[in-house]
């Protein structure tokens, strides 16, 4: 199951709510203030690909880049 960002249109609040695709808003209400006007937001997701630093996957992360089988 997917996890969806959501945000209280009464006081702003952000909160995640572990759902099915597809399951829209209704019935969701927010933990902070327990308003039910809620909106879906777009997400967003943080990724090493491609990055430096990092341990992930990408130009430092895998071993099977440039070099990997000399």
């Amino acid at each position: 199951m997917p996890l969806y960002e959501y945000r209280c249109d009464a006081c702003g609040e952000r909160f995640e709510v572990l759902q099915r695709m597809g399951d829209g808003a209704d019935g969701l209400t927010c933990p902070h203030c327990g308003g039910d006007a809620v909106a879906r937001q777009l997400s967003t997701f943080a990724s090493t690909a491609g990055g430096s630093g990092g341990g992930g996957f990408g130009a430092s992360g895998g071993g099977c880049g440039p070099g990997a089988f000399t």
